[in-house]
Formats: structure tokens, sequence, C-alpha cells
């Protein structure tokens, strides 16, 4: 499947693809979390047939369902619209000193000025985990912030 990446400045990022079946789609993640899920006319393929509008726990649940969270890969896109803005995937390795406890210990927005968004464990993926989700060995958290915070973020996980 062939799918076209387009960046909307100051709205978010249109992912474009056509179907098996011939329909045209895209899906628009937006800036403030909501998604679009849009079919195109196939007379006319730049009017939308059909507009969905979810909200991020909408998309989340969608995402789950389908077995391929973005969630990571959306952040990279839209930090690519602000400079100096960069994600990262930082890994809590088994035997971490924040192995086992919650994310509001590790301090790390305020220690590093990087933000955790996302925690992905196996499968699943936890949009803005507050401050009492507890990590695990081998969780992966998704870093929102300048390439300095979310590599403090790495030695945080790491060292404590």
């Amino acid at each position: 499947m062939e799918l076209h990446e387009v960046l909307l400045p100051g709205v978010g990022v249109r992912y474009e693809f056509g179907t098996r079946a011939g329909e045209s789609m895209a899906v628009v993640a937006r800036r403030t979390g909501e998604f679009d899920v849009v079919v195109y006319d196939r007379r006319d393929p730049d009017r939308p047939r059909e507009t969905f509008r979810l909200d991020a726990d909408e998309a989340e649940a969608v995402a789950q369902l389908l077995g391929a969270p973005r969630i990571a890969e959306r952040i990279a896109d839209l930090s690519r619209e602000v400079p100096g803005l960069a994600s990262g995937q930082v890994e809590v390795a088994p035997g971490s000193p924040y192995d086992g406890r919650t994310l509001g210990d590790t301090r790390a927005r305020t220690r590093t000025g990087a933000s955790v968004v996302a925690l992905v464990r196996g499968e699943e993926v936890h949009a803005s985990p507050g401050p009492e989700a507890v990590l695990a060995g081998g969780d992966v958290l998704v870093v929102i912030g300048t390439p300095e915070g979310i590599d403090a973020v790495t030695r945080l996980a790491r060292d404590g």
C-alpha cells in the first residue's frame, strides 16, 4: 500500500492512501490530538464522501483494534513543524531504578524539560500517561522536547 504524507502547517499531518477496493482515504492527525478519517468520492477525489472526527481516546481505541498504534510516528511528524522540537523513544530497561515505580517518581519533566507523551507496553499504547502510571522493564516512553532533554530522560531511565 502506498501512503502519502502531507504536512498541514498549523493543522497537523494528513496520511492519504487507496484501498484494494478502490476507495481513496485519508487520516488527518490534528495538532489538537483529534483525528479525521476521510473517505473521498470516487467520481471526485477532492470531495469527501464521509468524514469521521475522533477524539484522542477514540483514535487510541481504533489504533488498538487495528493493531498498528502510530502515536510515536505522529509526534515525530508534528515535531518537524516546530524548530528545535524533537521526539524520541526511551526504554525502561529491566532493573532500571524506575522499574516498578511511578512515572511521577522520575520527575522527568522537572528534571529534564522533556515530556513523556505516551507509554508503550507491548502492543498497548497509553497516551498521556499520568504521574501514577507504574513503569515496568521493557516499557518504551515516547518523549518530546529538545534533543538534550530526550538524552537526559534516557540517562534518567538508565541511571536514576
